[in-house]
This record gives C-alpha cells, sequence and structure tokens, in this order.
C-alpha cells in the first residue's frame, strides 16, 4: 500500500496526461481487446503465427475508432476527474467505431484482403475495450479521490439532502478544482438519517452531529442553498458547531438558488457573523418601484454613505434619465463616480460634494437637475459624537433636512422620501431626538400642503428603521478590529439588544414605501428578531478562529438605551402594501409651530450652550428623556 501511494503522489502530483497521451493509452486497450478475444476464439498459438497480418487488420479498423473518439471528443478531459458523462461517451464512440468497422468489412470485402475475422469477434472485442477502457478511468478517479485527493482536501458534511444538497455534492464530485471531499449528509427530515446518498451517509441534525464529524475527521459544513434561511434561524445548531471549531460555508448572497440553475461549490464563502444573523427574505414589488423611477430626475442626500451608496445602486438599476448625487465626504463619493461611470455609463449621473445646509448651493443644484424624486439620507448619525455636539446635530440633520424638504417644495419635486431611525422612537439622546424633530418637520410640511396652507405638490414621506448590517456605523466592524488585534471586545451591558436588516433589503423597502406612499406617513419597518450584542460578540470570536479573546463591559454610553423600539407608546400601526412595512399613526404637529421652533433652534445653534439647545429640542419633543447623559438634568 506504501508503494501504491508514493506513486499516486507522484502521479496526481505532476500536471495531467496530455491529450495525445490519453488517445494513445486508448488505442493500445482497443488493440489488446481484439488480440485478446482473437486469442480465446482461435487459439493464442494460431494468433501469434498470424500475429504481423492481424496487427495489419486490426490497425486497419482501429482508424475508425479513432474516428469515434474524435468525434465524441473522448480523450479532451482529465482522466481523474471523469464523470458518469465521459462513460457515455466512451460508449457512444466504441458504438460508433464498430458500426463503421462491420461497415467497411462488408462493403469492402476486408477479409480478402486482410485476416478474415469474424464480426463475432469485433462486436465482443468492442465491448471488451469500452469495459477496459471505463475501468481505467474509474481505476484512476478512485485512486485519486482516495489517496491523492483525501489528503489534500478538505472532508465536508453537506447540510440538505434534497436538490440543493445533491447538486453541491455534484459539485464537488465532478468539478475538476474541487477542494472539498464529501463524507456524509446532515437532514432536518425524520426519514432520512440512516440512508446513503451519493455513496455516504445521511446524518441527523441533533446534538450527535457534531460528534459525527469529529469521528469522521470533518471540519467543514456547506450548507445547502435551499438550507440558508433555516441554518440562519437555527442558533442552538451554529452555537454547537462553532463552539467545536466547526467551519460553516453557504452562499451568503442576496439572491436564492432558483432551484434550476447550475450550482458550484466555489460559490460558497466562510461565513461572516452577517450571514448568519436571523432573518427572513423579503420580497419587494419592484416593478412598481421601476414604473415610479424609469426615466425620471433623481436627487440623492448622502449618497456616499452606506444607506445612500446602495440606494444608487438599486435606483440605477431602474434606468433613470439622471441621478444628482450630493456628499460631503470626497473620497466616498468619487468611488461613487467611478461605480456609476464603471456599471451604469449609460446614466447622466452628477457627484457633486457639498453641505446640504448651504441652501444657495442646494437652490442651484435643484434648479439645474430639476428631480421629480429626492431620497434624503445625509444625517450625523454616532449618537456619542451627536451627544456631545447637539449643535452640529441641529445644523447637520434638522436644519439640512429643512434646507432640502423647502426645496424640494419650491421646485416641485412630486415626492421627498426622508431614511430615518428607530432611535427617533422615545428618544434617549440627543441624535434620536433630531431625528424625530426632522420627521416632526417633514410631516407638518406634508400636511400643510394638503391643508393649502403651503403651495405645493410635494408628498412627503419617511421611512423609519434600526441598525443595517455592514453599515459604517455599525458594531460588527467594530468587533471585527477588536479581534483582528487581539481583543478585548467591548461590549456596553450584557443584555443590549438590536435589531438588524441587510442594506440592500432595507434599500429596497426604503424603495417600495416611497414610491407607494402617499404622503404624510411614517413607514415603519418590521426588523424582524432582536440579537443580544453579547451574543454577536462570542459568535464572531468563534467564527474569527481566535483564541483567549476577553469580552469586556464598558458600561452604556451617554444616551444609550438597552433596546430600540420601533413605536412610540402612544403610537399605533396600520398595515400596508407590503407585510413588512407598516404606518405609525403619530402624533401631528402644526407646521407654522413647528418651522418656528426649528428656526429658532438653528439659530441658536452657533451661539447657545449644548444645555440649552438640547433644552430647545426637549421642549419640541416631550418624550426625549436623556439616559447615562449630562442632559439628564434638563428632565428633573
Amino acid at each position: 500500500m506504501g508503494m501504491i501511494s508514493k506513486l499516486t503522489n507522484w502521479y496526481f502530483s505532476r500536471n495531467a496526461l496530455p491529450y495525445w497521451g490519453i488517445l494513445l493509452l486508448d488505442c493500445l486497450l482497443v488493440l489488446c481487446a481484439d488480440f485478446l478475444v482473437y486469442a480465446l476464439n482461435n487459439g493464442v498459438l494460431f494468433t501469434l503465427q498470424h500475429f504481423g497480418v492481424l496487427a495489419g487488420a486490426f490497425g486497419f479498423y482501429l482508424v475508425f475508432y479513432i474516428i469515434g473518439f474524435r468525434l465524441f471528443h473522448t480523450y479532451s478531459g482529465v482522466i481523474r476527474y471523469s464523470s458518469f458523462v465521459d462513460l457515455q461517451r466512451i460508449g457512444f464512440a466504441m458504438l460508433t467505431g464498430l458500426l463503421l468497422t462491420l461497415g467497411v468489412k462488408y462493403m469492402l470485402h476486408s477479409d480478402e484482403w486482410l485476416a478474415p475475422i469474424r464480426a463475432r469477434d469485433l462486436g465482443i472485442a468492442a465491448l471488451l475495450a469500452t469495459a477496459l477502457l471505463w475501468s481505467v478511468r474509474v481505476l484512476v478517479k478512485f485512486l485519486y479521490d482516495s489517496t491523492y485527493r483525501q489528503k489534500r482536501a478538505k472532508r465536508v458534511f453537506i447540510y440538505g439532502v434534497k436538490a440543493g444538497g445533491v447538486g453541491l455534492a455534484k459539485s464537488i464530485k465532478n468539478q475538476e478544482s474541487s477542494s472539498f471531499v464529501l463524507t456524509g449528509f446532515v437532514s432536518d427530515h425524520s426519514d432520512m438519517p440512516g440512508r446513503y446518498l451519493m455513496g455516504v451517509k445521511v446524518y441527523p441534525n441533533d446534538e450527535n452531529l457534531v460528534r459525527e464529524m469529529k469521528r469522521l475527521k470533518t471540519k467543514t459544513l456547506l450548507v445547502s442553498p435551499l438550507k440558508n434561511d433555516a441554518i440562519r434561524n437555527n442558533p442552538e445548531m451554529v452555537g454547537r458547531l462553532l463552539e467545536a471549531g466547526m467551519k460553516i460555508r453557504m452562499d451568503a448572497g442576496l439572491q436564492e438558488w432558483d432551484g434550476k440553475s447550475d450550482l458550484s461549490h466555489a460559490q460558497l464563502k466562510e461565513v461572516d457573523i452577517e450571514d448568519l444573523l436571523p432573518r427572513e427574505k423579503i420580497e419587494v414589488n419592484l416593478d412598481a418601484v421601476k414604473a415610479q423611477l424609469t426615466g425620471k430626475s433623481i436627487l440623492i442626500t448622502g449618497a456616499a454613505g452606506s444607506i445612500g451608496s446602495e440606494i444608487v445602486r438599486q435606483v440605477a438599476q431602474f434606468a433613470p434619465a439622471r441621478l444628482t448625487l450630493i456628499d460631503q465626504a470626497e473620497t466616498p463619493l468619487h468611488d461613487i463616480r467611478l461605480m456609476m461611470a464603471r456599471q451604469w455609463p449609460g446614466i447622466d449621473a452628477q457627484t457633486v460634494v457639498a453641505d446640504i445646509c448651504m441652501e444657495e448651493r442646494m437652490d442651484e443644484l435643484f434648479a439645474a437637475s430639476r428631480p421629480d424624486y429626492v431620497f434624503h439620507a445625509a444625517a450625523y448619525k454616532h449618537v456619542p459624537m451627536m451627544e456631545d455636539n447637539p449643535g452640529e446635530s441641529i445644523r447637520n440633520n434638522i436644519d439640512g433636512t429643512r434646507v432640502i424638504a423647502d426645496l424640494s417644495v419650491k421646485h416641485g419635486v412630486k415626492k421627498f422620501v426622508m431614511v430615518s431611525t428607530d432611535k427617533a422612537v422615545n428618544p434617549t439622546n440627543v441624535m434620536g431626538c433630531s431625528k424625530r424633530i426632522c420627521e416632526i418637520y417633514v410631516q407638518s410640511l406634508d400636511k400643510a400642503i394638503k391643508d393649502g396652507k403651503v403651495a405645493g405638490v410635494t408628498q412627503f414621506v419617511t421611512t423609519r428603521f434600526g441598525n443595517v448590517l455592514g453599515s459604517n456605523g455599525s458594531v460588527i466592524p467594530l468587533f471585527k478590529e477588536q479581534i483582528k488585534h487581539g481583543g478585548p471586545v467591548t461590549v456596553t451591558h450584557k443584555d443590549i439588544v438590536r435589531y438588524f436588516m441587510l442594506i440592500p433589503e432595507a434599500c429596497k423597502l426604503v424603495l417600495e414605501a416611497g414610491t407607494m406612499g402617499s404622503g404624510g406617513e411614517i413607514f415603519v419597518f418590521d426588523m424582524g428578531k432582536p440579537v443580544k450584542i453579547y451574543d454577536l460578540a462570542v459568535r464572531m470570536i468563534q467564527l474569527s478562529g481566535a483564541k483567549n479573546i476577553e469580552i469586556k463591559i464598558t458600561g452604556l454610553r451617554d444616551g444609550e438605551k438597552l433596546y430600540e423600539e420601533v413605536l412610540n407608546e402612544k403610537e399605533n400601526t396600520q398595515p400596508t402594501f407590503h407585510p413588512k412595512i407598516k404606518i405609525a399613526t403619530v402624533r401631528e404637529y402644526d407646521y407654522a409651530d413647528a418651522a418656528r421652533q426649528v428656526a429658532v433652534m438653528v439659530a441658536a445653534s452657533t451661539t447657545a450652550s449644548d444645555m440649552e439647545l438640547v433644552r430647545m429640542m426637549k421642549a419640541m419633543v416631550p418624550e426625549f428623556k436623556s439616559q447615562h447623559s449630562v442632559y439628564e438634568a434638563l428632565d428633573k
């Protein structure tokens, strides 16, 4: 066995046998079959006496088998990666060669000028040669899989036994560059464990799974595309695997497998924490959104941010006539500019480095671009930063929103869509309160237009949701950086929870809510299940494979809540056109009063003290109660 292992390692570590080498081997096997069958039927001595004549005859007939090999490309593949399709080709090639041989034998009366050979012998020899060609390929593949590849490839289980799991298994077994060896399937169905699929056993998804994987020296679980949601919503299974040091690989893209497309194991990647957070698939009526946005002029503020840039990508797919993209961040906006030129060169996209609070500059942009839709995503969003700088929160978040909203009315924008936050509900910090004031301003302005108190046609829609995975302000990038540097991973409180949603999913809901709303609504998104940040940190450390990483509890930051609310305690919701989108019924404000209070705050933002500015904010939003902040003194 040691000698066989050395030989196979030597052979398979070299380049694949060239096509002419495979063709030569196949031809030799055909000739060997011919001589062997002839010798068995006519005697070995007689065969040796007429060897030269027989060699000429068999060599002549070999030409027709070579024609079959050429027609079906039997020598073009790599033997170690042979599949059932390759065996089929060999069968068809040998059948073609036999039919041509028999046809020539009788049409040209070859027995008269070549050695006489019976048709029965030619047929038996063709069958034997086919078996030999198949056997060589099966043997080489077996030696490759069992000796060479087994030592170098990762041993894997596949989670899922339906079409998705079987498709992955076929990919592993048949693809040339496969780096995996299949050792078992995992099934949730009670009738499958104990059975065999594609030569390996099916195991139940229970507490013994890790033990079975270890027994078979397997450290990786591949997830069928049909099982993505199942593993995301099974934290116990994920926990057992990660605690045992197992790796999980899955296709973590938003697009789920359609059940028909070819699967490739190369599409699977080792999961990040974002891939394993529980979430439900969100369906959006993109046709309705497309009908609204195609051919329109669209202005997007905060276009270089996490949410704004994704809105840019999704809107660009609907072929707008013009995009005006505004942000203060020069380098990220330049990246957006390059992306538009590369992916959507046919769209008139203008990237503008500007401050949305500069009203004259914004007025010029509105006059030039004449937007039909405005998506307002620009905002300061870091809670501790705004707690320390309430004046900037008022100037950028509140006054910036006022400027863009007023100009939308002035220039006849059809619809204004504002991106808000769940931190605006019962705010406990300056940032959340500033966003609530933005909501109040645009909602009261919408009502004033409908009531005829303000001349205009613009409909104002607000969308409110929680944390998005992968955003610049998300805790996940912070944890990754802390783990990279050996810890500690800092969590403010062991019981703190947050809602999470993928950026593309959140933006799809923004687009649908924004385009389908009739104005005045505050749309609230169903964020799914809340996630404990402490558990999130534990999972990320396990996924990283890092050892001895400490989790440090630092205490709640200024203005931070243990949990985010989606609705004010006095609010209720109404259903909408989408099960994941609800309308919040909130207290109405008079536009004149709201505009006056905003104007006073903005005017004072450069001169008044932080305490006085926050006092003004609390006067406008009575439910704003500070937590873990110096501004708590104002609530007494």
